[in-house]
């Protein structure tokens, strides 16, 4: 919702700038169609020869993240961490009763019980890898955490791409839009021997390409790619959580103790108050006994 109040305030705070001043939207709309094929057609052509196939779809999939925000919300959070607590007490209590949740967690009763997080791919992967890991008597903390840290960082290079795809259209945009200018100012040389109010009328619409070009990139573009990128960033926390979490356990810290590290390390807007999360972890206990 606050997205779509920004577009609209863009769009009022300027034109409404423009027509306050004694500005007339004919030039402007008179030339629009042809400067706006010409810049977003380039920016668009420009997009595609810079990102493969793969890129492209989830470029055009993140946009949507501009207007839902980040995925993850405080009751995720909490639904994570106890899911964690049940998995890491089933791995102390019977780890091999714990194989058959972390090989096929898709049919999984523990983690069927967070459906939300079930359904994410790379949450699910990142919990069963590190913990089939920790049963291969792979239990070097700081080798988990090595392999752990270049995984995650992996992940969100990769995450961050359309925003970092969408931010160099923006900065393409001004050059895009001098360049239909010039093509306005060749055609106006072009016809350099008609009147003043001719000559007027198309430097005014060339110069049009340009307006359009800064317009779209520091009014649109740019800040969707801003917000693509701290939503990208925000979801992030979510994964760092894990992490968090099970390198804990992995230095054998008490299973209460690994929640409330991976609480503390959750950020402060979607962290999971104390008691709520006690009161969570102990209906797991009762449900368990």
């Amino acid at each position: 919702m606050i997205g779509i109040i920004g577009i609209v305030v863009v769009f009022v705070m300027v034109f409404g700038g423009y027509v306050a001043a004694g500005g007339k939207f004919g030039i402007i709309l008179h030339s629009l169609p042809f400067e706006l094929t010409m810049i977003m057609g380039a920016a668009v052509g420009a997009f595609l020869i810079a990102n493969d196939s793969a890129g492209v779809k989830q470029t055009l999939r993140d946009i949507g993240k501009v207007f839902k925000g980040s995925s993850w919300k405080p009751n995720d959070y909490r639904d994570l961490l106890c899911l964690l607590f049940e998995l890491i007490r089933l791995a102390r209590q019977n780890p091999v009763a714990l194989e058959e949740h972390i090989e096929g967690p898709e049919s999984s009763e523990i983690f069927g019980r967070y459906s939300k997080i079930q359904h994410d791919h790379e949450a699910v992967e990142l919990i069963c890898d590190t913990l089939r890991s920790m049963t291969l008597s792979y239990d070097d903390p700081n080798q988990v955490e090595e392999v752990l840290d270049k995984r995650m960082e992996a992940t969100l290079n990769h995450a961050l791409h359309p925003s970092h795809a969408m931010q160099t259209v923006a900065d393409g945009l001004p050059a895009l839009g001098i360049v239909a200018a010039v093509l306005g100012i060749i055609k106006t040389m072009g016809a350099i021997d008609q009147p003043p109010v001719v000559l007027g009328g198309l430097i005014a619409g060339a110069l049009v390409g340009t307006f359009l070009g800064v317009f779209i990139a520091y009014g649109f573009v740019g800040p969707f790619a801003s917000k693509m990128q701290s939503v990208v960033e925000e979801d992030s926390h979510f994964y760092q959580l894990i992490r968090e979490v099970l390198i804990a356990n992995l230095h054998n810290h008490p299973a209460n103790m690994c929640i409330e590290v991976g609480r503390q390390n959750a950020p402060h807007h979607v962290r999971p108050a104390y008691s709520d999360l006690e009161e969570a972890m102990r209906n797991l206990k009762r449900e368990a006994a």
